[in-house]
């Protein structure tokens, strides 16, 4: 039988607080079949599935789901025990799983999450163009720049819904969620891309535009496939997706000169114009087309491929892609910031001294962060790693800031 993988991360109120030897149960039908406990970094470490073969994701059809499903629990002394329902396990994909247990003075009782089905497989209601074609009736444009925001607010439910709630989720953390979502994780990276790049470009029209807020909702932009894209409160995503956002979440689509990001739209599979199959994207990424072209197979050979400044708490920004050998002031910035963040994650060797120069000592350092944040184990600090770091220093900052 095929194999698919699980990696579990738990967390106290937030990503700066992992729970030690936290029980992780993994059950099918009611019956548990896998038991762990996590590291010092919160992590179960990776968890082998029985899982359907890849072949019923590589192609469209709808007579054999393309993934197993598995339930989880996870429960900690002093904390709320989490249910999450239905995780879906692909044929040769690692899933993680991020889970919240709040403490059980603010909250009470078993919290249970069920994961939706990708929108590939279940039913959803078809999108529905406000005021005819949003391309075509822009909404005034509020914003001078296209950046990247640390964070969006996410309603969870139809933009009429008052009883909807909203989530304040990181902008990076968004686009994963959706793409895995909206596609399979077993196609093709530079598929995974072009459709990675339509969901930024759509999420960042919606910011741009401030299409909600402009109307005088108190959020960016909806859960639901009707008015917006597929975003699961506690979803699953999957490590190839998340490797790929990592990577491009500051790119976005424009069109010739406009000014906007493009509304990028896409269906499951159609031939209607402005709109990208994301059947026909996987077709055409199995064919050696690489992002770029399958972008402006399906919105035209206008559309390109730009990038966005991006706004985060930390005041330090990233110049340079740092690796072992240099010496410069950016090295003792990062030498200090992961000796900071060790006070959470203490799996991270300690960098003694931190004099500027980035030596083995950094190296392992920077590559023990990198395998506890699912990214790329090269030892080099490139944009991505720098912008994780930033990230997660600032939650650290934050969290010390509130124990005093």
């Amino acid at each position: 039988m095929a194999k698919g993988y699980l990696k579990v991360n738990v967390y106290g109120d937030t990503v700066a607080n992992p729970i030690k030897n936290a029980i992780i149960r993994i059950l099918k039908d009611g019956q548990e079949i896998f038991r762990t406990q996590t590291d010092e970094s919160g992590q179960s470490g990776i968890i082998s599935l029985d899982t359907v073969s890849k072949d019923y994701s590589e192609q469209e059809q709808y007579e054999v789901r393309p993934y197993e499903t598995y339930d989880l629990e996870v429960a900690a002394l002093g904390l709320n025990s989490t249910i999450i329902k239905d995780i879906q396990i692909y044929d040769g994909e690692t899933a993680i799983q991020d889970v919240y247990l709040n403490s059980i003075d603010n909250d009470k009782g078993t919290k249970t999450w069920e994961i939706p089905p990708n929108t590939l497989w279940g039913e959803y209601a078809p999108y529905i163009e406000e005021n005819g074609n949003e391309n075509a009736n822009i909404a005034p444009i509020v914003l001078k720049n296209v950046v990247i925001p640390q964070n969006i607010i996410v309603h969870d439910g139809n933009p009429s819904n008052t009883n909807a709630p909203n989530y304040t989720v990181p902008f990076i953390d968004y686009i994963k969620n959706v793409a895995s979502n909206e596609i399979y994780s077993t196609w093709p990276t530079e598929t995974i891309k072009a459709n990675v790049l339509a969901i930024i470009s759509f999420t960042l029209n919606r910011i741009y535009t401030e299409w909600y807020k402009s109307r005088g909702y108190d959020f960016t932009i909806t859960s639901t496939t009707t008015y917006d894209q597929k975003y699961t409160r506690n979803g699953t995503i999957y490590d190839k997706i998340a490797k790929v956002v990592d990577e491009i979440f500051n790119n976005y689509i424009k069109l010739g000169y406009r000014m906007e990001p493009l509304l990028a739209h896409y269906k499951a599979n159609t031939s209607e114009s402005g709109y990208l199959s994301q059947w026909g994207s996987k077709d055409l990424g199995d064919k050696g087309y690489d992002a770029l072209q399958i972008l402006r197979y399906y919105y035209g050979n206008e559309a390109n491929i730009y990038k966005a400044s991006v706004n985060t708490n930390y005041p330090y920004s990233f110049t340079q892609t740092l690796k072992e050998g240099d010496c410069n002031n950016d090295v003792y910035v990062l030498q200090n910031a992961l000796n900071f963040i060790r006070s959470s994650y203490p799996a991270i060797p300690m960098i003694d001294n931190p004099s500027g120069y980035f030596d083995s000592k950094t190296t392992e350092a920077v590559k023990t962060f990198q395998k506890i944040f699912s990214l790329s184990q090269t030892g080099q600090v490139n944009y991505d790693t720098w912008y994780k770091i930033s990230y997660i220093l600032t939650a650290v900052a934050d969290l010390t800031k509130n124990l005093f």
